[in-house]
């Protein structure tokens, strides 16, 4: 028999027998009734690729589900407080990065020549790793590889060819070495916190400054350092300082906040909070965005949790606070409504109020500290709170990124295809189809971030973060405020999106400009 290739554009009438090249095959197809343009005009066949009204169909507001959940079947509410209940500005970022960045100068002596570093807005993602023996920040996919082109030194890219080298002639990251359950490993620091950003561009900063100046640094040490300047800037209650002087400027979103609280409130939800912030910030900070009875709407309030360690530690008691915020002395016996309790462990919360399983649903942003004890351990539900989804889902809905990633896509699926024919006339074309494929990947990472793209995809895997996120939460949004748009009886449903074994027909409809979206079509009109 013959080579053959099916073809589902009209004019070919379906197989072609006798291919002898791929040139052949690429005349024939730049014939078809069904695309009209020749192969080498991607812009052109895109128009053919994208069906009307395929842009903007995705809504930043929307809820999405990792695993099928009734709100109906939700008794209990309970939620983090940073980055949960309250939002923060960027404007924080650069504050938290000057702040440790004039510690290291004055406490721990560094080069006074550092601070004519400033914080760069963009500079890097959530969810990176960092290599303390190698000095390199980098991007990891759900298999251990790193994605090349994302690995940096200080504020400079490492060449591919370094980066196989220095991991022993691959681009994977051993099990053994890569983070453990909350985010750290042996030689490996996943970032996975907000917080986190002005950490890893205040790392990078200094990493730059001292090669840049050819400074001999030991890599512990250093990462140890930047660690401390910026815990201090925490532990210290600077930035605490910084919210509670102009709530205005630094708390987002504050109105829908008190929307949310009071419409479980009405709806006979209870709710908690657990939180590791300390009392008279969150009080501060609760005022500023429900009002001065916010405590009426809890039915329990945690505050200096010490979370994870609440969640898996059973060693410290509850203490109660009175209204000024003082310690109490007396044995907790009970969780009482409108007092404020500090640290204790979930063990005994479970205890004392007998809210256990899937009837309760905890929303934190960090899928560590928040979200992965009660999920695993302990059966509850979970809602990661995403602030980068809302940025991701305007970029993804682009007519830009539609096109790249259609192109990208049917490159891919010809590049599949015809790898068979390999005379020279063929390879040449595939030569040129991967280069471009190569550009087309670069250009939709930028879209993102230039240094590392998306923090929920590297090329074409899923991140490490991903796959974490998948892992500890049942549904995912924005931000808190995300629920206005859902009935508290609404039941999420996954999308069914195809396996591996199961995509072929759908790449294929993809491919050849009968792209479907179903489903996506209804969260058009959310908001």
């Amino acid at each position: 028999m013959g080579n053959y290739f099916y073809c589902s554009f009209s004019s070919c009438n379906g197989q072609l027998s006798g291919v002898g090249s791929l040139a052949r095959v690429c005349s024939c197809l730049s014939h078809c009734s069904a695309t009209k343009v020749s192969l080498t005009s991607p812009l052109s066949l895109l128009l053919d690729l994208l069906p009307p009204g395929v842009c903007n169909l995705l809504n930043p507001a929307a809820i999405y589900a990792n695993n099928e959940i009734s709100l109906g079947d939700v008794e209990i509410y309970g939620f983090d407080y940073d980055y949960t209940l309250a939002q923060y500005s960027n404007l924080l970022h650069s504050m938290i990065f000057n702040t440790a960045r004039d510690i290291l100068i004055e406490q721990f002596k560094y080069p006074e020549g550092l601070a004519k570093y400033d914080y760069i807005p963009g500079f890097a993602i959530r969810g990176l790793h960092y290599d303390v023996q190698k000095s390199l920040l980098m991007k990891i996919d759900a298999f251990h590889y790193v994605q090349l082109g994302t690995a940096y030194r200080g504020l400079k890219p490492v060449p591919d060819e370094e980066v196989i080298e220095l991991y022993g002639g691959t681009q994977h990251i051993p099990l053994y070495q890569m983070s453990d359950f909350y985010g750290k490993g042996p030689s490996l620091k996943q970032f996975m916190d907000i917080f986190s950003l002005p950490e890893m561009t205040l790392l990078s900063s200094v990493i730059d400054y001292f090669i840049t100046h050819g400074i001999e640094f030991d890599q512990v040490h250093l990462y140890k350092d930047i660690s401390d300047a910026i815990r201090d800037v925490h532990v210290k209650g600077v930035m605490y300082k910084w919210i509670e002087k102009d709530m205005e400027q630094y708390i987002l979103h504050g109105d829908e906040i008190y929307a949310v609280l009071n419409r479980l409130v009405n709806h006979k939800k209870k709710l908690f909070l657990i939180t590791n912030s300390p009392f008279s910030f969150v009080d501060k900070g609760m005022k500023h965005m429900v009002g001065k009875n916010w405590r009426d709407l809890f039915d329990m309030v945690i505050v200096q949790a010490d979370k994870p360690n609440f969640f898996t530690d059973r060693r410290k008691p509850f203490r109660k606070l009175d209204d000024n915020g003082s310690l109490q002395w007396d044995k907790i016996n009970q969780l009482e409504k409108g007092k404020i309790y500090k640290e204790g462990n979930l063990f005994d919360f479970l205890r004392l109020t007998g809210w256990r399983g899937s009837k309760v649903l905890y929303f934190g942003d960090h899928l560590y500290s928040d979200l992965a004890d009660l999920m695993l351990r302990h059966g509850w539900r979970t809602g990661a709170i995403v602030p980068e989804l809302e940025t991701e889902i305007r970029i993804i809905n682009t007519e830009q990124y539609m096109h790249s990633l259609t192109w990208q896509q049917a490159l891919t699926g010809l590049l599949e295809r015809m790898q068979m024919y390999q005379d020279a006339e063929s390879k040449q074309v595939l030569l040129e189809w991967m280069k471009e494929r190569q550009e087309i990947r670069s250009l939709t990472k930028n879209l993102f971030n230039p240094q590392f793209g998306s923090i929920f995809r590297t090329f074409h895997n899923p991140t490490y973060f991903s796959r974490r996120l998948v892992r500890f939460s049942d549904i995912y949004m924005a931000s808190i405020s995300c629920l206005l748009n859902y009935d508290v009886n609404f039941t999420f449903y996954p999308r069914r999106t195809p396996l591996q074994h199961e995509a072929p027909l759908w790449m294929d409809q993809l491919c050849t400009g009968c792209m479907k979206t179903p489903f996506l079509e209804e969260m058009v009109h959310i908001r």
